[in-house]
């Protein structure tokens, strides 16, 4: 378990005999490099449509600021369910696009609607950018919903990595704005807590994909300033907020070595005390986003399904 005292390095020896094999080849995404920014910025709008996928309608859309928003429809409309993702990054890179087969598959899987958000990026983009577009998807999805066949209070909201940190933030926002709220948050190895960042005695452990100094760098582009100041502006990090009472069920996924471990473990446990019915679901020597980049081995096989069946129970018409 990582901790914020000082710790030895992790190693290639320390990760699940399942998922070595491919992070021996991807160790850490340099996002410190403007040139790496810059090149990631311009490959992912030259990424392709899918290709068509049997059952399930494929569509995009535009609305606001952002870019809009990818659409996966099941045939027939669905179950009268959705989900909101939110695809991750650090803030600083990626698409919707990169998440298309997850959001296929989780379509066919539950038969419920996947909107996955478009979002700005920063450092052009700085909070509230990225957290006003994942908000205008959420209006777009509620608004459109009756047409759809979606029943609006059975929509989940998720999201990977910064793409959870931000699926939080919108839950947060959501509550204090009041209305329709999410029947439930699903939340992969979320980036929650800028403190993280800030906390130098966790670069000397460096983490497998995303480290402490990828992670400073995310944090300082998408709020403006150094991680861990005193003040934050409100829903800008999710693992700051004071009162977490009121929100809906919450599933929270994580591995044992990634850099998230500790944040996702104390906002699970400041869920539970304050009543939320919370599943935190640890991994044993999985790194960051290991079911992304290795779907195929049977721990990520196994993680997914406990998590599916989670959103399953949540979004189930019984439930609502």
């Amino acid at each position: 378990m990582v901790t914020s005292e000082k710790q030895p390095r992790i190693r290639l020896s320390d990760v699940h005999p399942e998922l070595r094999r491919p992070y021996w080849f991807m160790r850490t995404v340099p996002v410190g490099r403007p040139w790496f920014l810059e090149l990631a910025g311009r490959a992912m709008p030259l990424t392709p449509d899918p290709k068509p996928q049997a059952g399930i309608r494929f569509e995009k859309v535009g609305f606001g600021l952002a870019s809009g928003a990818r659409v996966y429809t099941p045939a027939g409309g669905g179950s009268g369910g959705a989900v909101l993702w939110i695809h991750g990054g650090g803030m600083v890179l990626g698409a919707a696009s990169q998440d298309d087969r997850r959001c296929f598959e989780l379509a066919r899987e539950l038969d419920v609607v996947v909107v996955s958000a478009e979002y700005r990026l920063a450092p052009q983009h700085p909070f509230p950018a990225a957290l006003d577009d994942c908000r205008a998807a959420w209006q777009w999805l509620q608004e459109h919903a009756p047409n759809r066949w979606i029943d609006p209070a059975r929509v989940a909201v998720g999201g990977q990595s910064a793409g959870g940190g931000l699926a939080a933030s919108l839950v947060q926002r959501l509550h204090d704005e009041g209305g329709v709220q999410p029947v439930a948050q699903w939340l992969f190895c979320p980036m929650l807590d800028d403190r993280t960042a800030a906390n130098r005695d966790l670069d000397a452990v460096r983490h497998i994909l995303w480290n402490n100094a990828a992670n400073r760098v995310g944090w300082r582009a998408y709020l403006g300033v150094q991680p861990g100041a005193l003040t934050v502006p409100e829903h800008a990090v999710p693992g700051r907020r004071a009162d977490v009472s009121g929100l809906p069920p919450t599933w929270i996924g994580t591995g044992d070595i990634e850099l998230f471990h500790d944040e996702n473990v104390r906002y699970a446990d400041a869920l539970c005390d304050a009543g939320v019915d919370c599943v935190l679901d640890v991994v044993a020597g999985a790194p960051h986003a290991f079911e992304s980049l290795v779907p195929t081995a049977d721990v990520s096989r196994a993680y997914r399904t406990r998590s599916v069946e989670w959103l399953r129970a949540h979004l189930s018409r019984e439930s609502s």
